[in-house]
């Protein structure tokens, strides 16, 4: 009973119906079904039956009292029977009537034998009262008080003689009364012990119904926490192919919950089709024997059509079956990981942000952690060092990385008149090759280390040239100072950048625009010198304040103001990139003429390509018009014309076309230069990517016109696309919309247009 109501609670909590389907037998919920009306039922049935069988007592009772009497009636029959016998015999041997006999009669019985006259036979006086007592009354069987005993007598005559046999009732009813109170002890122990069964019934109901709050309770708890931690919860019977989810599994899927148990192939339709299903991880799982641990990933649709990533953690167990055997079973958890994976996803992107940052700056950066292992250094550290691949990994001990590395010749501590920080220290090192370095190191928050190293070879080249002219360019190395001091400024925010990168590593947005202005300041302090740089250098070449002392300091001169302009512009393509990358960059479209922005541009590009004897060869049609923003076009039409007449030979050709067609504007940039190699393309457009490296190539650039022209034109909604051979040209397409709003699919013209203009160029190449 007390399983019973147990189940019953099972049956009632909402959540857990279906569990108890995968436990119990048909048979069993059926007589779950009519446990409540059993439970009324159960008190009336208790009372009906103790009633029923005190009734029964009772009659049987009565009839047992009326059959004893019955048969001592006929026992005194037999008495009167065995003295009528032995009268007849003595009148018989005799011949007349005897005057006294001494019949006896059985223990317990009174015989009286009396004649007519009324004179008895055997005279005693317990006869005496009971022949008082009967009087003259017929023969029968009759009830009589002798002396205040009732007996139970009984008259018969023979040979003229009255026969009295009398027997007190209570001798009669001797066994009776044993008997009854033989019944009378079962009925009471009966009704006693079904009193308590009912006391027992009602009190484990009792205990059921508070054990079902208590389960209740529990339940709503296990519920909202799986609910809150985005789980549910899963029994699955492998041999029957029934699948229990638990309410919290069905709202982290968006579906309404449901007591019916699961068909796996229901479950198989909501999993992803690339992903391993339930069908092959249940084929697995029948060919193993419990106790195993189960641990899949898989993706599942929810309700309003997304994916969502899941983990199933359970084991493989024998549980009951509804028949009452066991069988295989997987009982487990399923957590939804769809966050953790966009988590990770996240953080993932953001290193690659810093790390390519990092990258791109022009120093050499390591950061050690606490126990001077290595964290993460660029390609420029690695190279200082001749350090090989393998050394170059997270977590190798800073000894390792000491011994397999090329150390410095000389290394000066630098004086310094600013405060620094504890653990801070920056000192000068020349390496083998011959070049210089600032080396800065600061300690992190968590006990590491950031170091940084600046080359500055130029720097030390130019303090040996000017040693002899130390008054008069007294103020360009003023300038050069402040340089440095920013240079340094330069390098403490690095190592800021990078303390900020280890403890807030999650914040991906926020290092991506702790990178953009990082650049912004770094090119506005970098401006400010530079300008002064230039300004100083075309003084001191065109004499304005007297002549200089030597021919030769008015070609170092012009080389500084060559430097300085070729140093601002990489600045400006800094600034600017770094604004597109920021997304900060807003185009003011207007309608304007083509053909008189590309005029413009054209006359004033025309000395640069007039310096290498190149000829420029443009061709369009009047009237071509287009809505864009005026300086960003003209941006990347100068970058892509001014590297088409860099890597052009002298006597070269340069080609400019413009096209309007299916209400797109094309533009063709063409020249007879030294060609990309087919591998090289697919890197260009990147920030910094130049198919020539930094050791070997032969024209001067910061590699980011070309991405800076190509982030534009996607701006616009356009693309730009290249064709090139190697020694015979290349032809860079433009493709922008000539609409405002106009979304078009970048749908760019089939490739044989330009393989036609890159044989143009070609037999261009040959005629020239």
């Amino acid at each position: 009973m007390a399983r019973a109501n147990a189940t019953h609670a099972f049956l009632r909590a909402p959540g857990i119906r279906g569990l108890a389907r995968t436990l119990i037998c048909p048979t069993y919920k059926r007589l779950m079904g009519v446990e409540p009306l059993l439970r009324k039922a159960v008190p009336v049935l208790i009372v009906a039956f103790l009633s029923a069988m005190a009734f029964a007592a009772f009659l049987q009772a009565r009839d047992a009292r009326k059959h004893t009497l019955h048969e001592a009636s006929r026992d005194l029959d037999l008495v009167i029977s065995a003295a009528s016998a032995k009268l007849t015999a003595i009148v018989a041997q005799t011949g007349q009537a005897p005057a006294s006999a001494a019949i006896s009669a059985p223990d317990h019985v009174q015989l009286a034998i009396v004649t007519s006259q009324g004179k008895p036979l055997n005279e005693s006086n317990d006869v005496a009262s009971l022949i008082q007592v009967i009087g003259n009354r017929g023969t029968g069987r009759l009830t009589v008080d002798v002396g205040g005993t009732a007996m139970l007598a009984s008259i018969g005559t023979s040979e003229g003689f009255r026969i009295i046999a009398a027997r007190p009732i209570s001798d009669v009813l001797d066994r009776w009364y044993i008997l009854s109170g033989l019944l009378l002890l079962l009925t009471t122990t009966t009704g006693c012990v079904l009193l308590i069964l009912g006391f027992a019934y009602y009190w484990q109901a009792s205990r059921a119904r508070r054990a079902d709050d208590i389960y209740n309770a529990v339940r709503t708890r296990l519920e909202t926490a799986l609910s809150r931690g985005r789980s549910g919860l899963w029994d699955w019977d492998l041999e029957a192919g029934r699948v229990f989810w638990s309410d919290s599994m069905f709202h982290l899927l968006g579906y309404e919950p449901q007591d019916d148990l699961l068909v796996h192939s229901d479950i198989e339709r909501l999993i992803h089709s690339e992903d391993t299903g339930l069908q092959s991880l249940a084929s697995e799982l029948r060919s193993k024997n419990p106790p195993l641990l189960i641990d899949r990933r898989f993706r599942m649709r929810c309700a309003n059509g997304e994916w969502i990533f899941v983990r199933v953690r359970g084991e493989l167990v024998f549980g009951p079956k509804g028949d009452g055997s066991s069988g295989k079973r997987l009982i487990g958890i399923v957590v939804d990981e769809t966050e953790e994976r966009k988590f990770a996803e996240q953080t993932k992107r953001a290193d690659l942000r810093l790390r390519d940052a990092i990258e791109t700056i022009s120093e050499a950066f390591v950061l050690w952690d606490p126990n001077n292992r290595l964290v993460m250094c660029n390609s420029k550290f690695q190279a200082l060092h001749n350090l090989p691949d393998a050394l170059v990994r997270s977590g190798t001990h800073y000894s390792a990385i000491v011994e397999a590395g090329s150390q410095p010749v000389v290394r000066t501590n630098m004086p310094t008149n600013t405060l620094i920080e504890r653990g801070a220290r920056t000192f000068e090192a020349q390496l083998q090759d011959g070049r210089w370095l600032t080396i800065n190191e600061r300690r992190t928050k968590d006990g590491g280390y950031v170091s940084v190293g600046t080359d500055i070879t130029s720097l030390k080249d130019q303090q040996t040239k000017l040693m002899d002219s130390e008054r008069s360019l007294i103020g360009m190395i003023a300038d050069l100072k402040r340089s440095r001091q920013v240079l340094e400024r330069q390098t403490q925010e690095l190592a800021e950048l990078a303390e900020k990168y280890a403890a807030e590593k999650i914040k991906a947005e926020s290092a991506n625009r702790a990178k953009s202005e990082f650049l912004a300041n770094m090119s506005h302090e970098l401006r400010t010198p530079l300008n002064a740089i230039i300004g100083f250098s075309e003084l001191m070449e065109s004499g304005t304040f007297g002549a200089l002392s030597h021919p030769r300091y008015v070609g170092y001169c012009r080389d500084i103001h060559e430097s300085g302009r070729y140093l601002l512009d990489f600045v400006d393509d800094i600034l600017e990139m770094s604004k597109i990358e920021a997304g900060e960059v807003d185009l003011h479209r207007e309608h304007f003429a083509v053909d008189r922005l590309m005029s413009d541009l054209l006359r004033s590009i025309k000395p640069e390509a007039d310096a290498k004897k190149l000829s420029l060869h443009p061709s369009w049609q009047n009237g071509v018009t287009l809505n864009a923003d005026r300086r960003a076009l003209r941006l990347i039409m100068r970058n892509l014309i001014s590297n088409a007449i860099k890597f052009t030979p002298e006597g070269g050709r340069v080609g400019l076309r413009i096209r309007q067609r299916d209400g797109k504007v094309v533009i063709y940039v063409e020249d007879t230069g030294i060609g990309i190699p087919p591998e090289a393309i697919s890197k260009l457009g990147r920030p910094f990517e130049q198919v020539q490296t930094q050791f070997t190539k032969a024209h001067k650039g910061s590699g980011l016109g070309l991405s800076i022209a190509k982030s534009l034109a996607e701006l616009h909604g356009g693309s730009i696309r290249i064709r090139s051979a190697v020694d015979i040209g290349t032809v860079v397409m433009v493709v922008l919309p000539g609409l405002l709003g106009l979304e078009e699919p970048r749908k760019l013209p089939a490739p044989a247009v330009m393989q036609a203009s890159l044989k143009r160029l070609a037999r261009a190449a040959v005629l020239h």
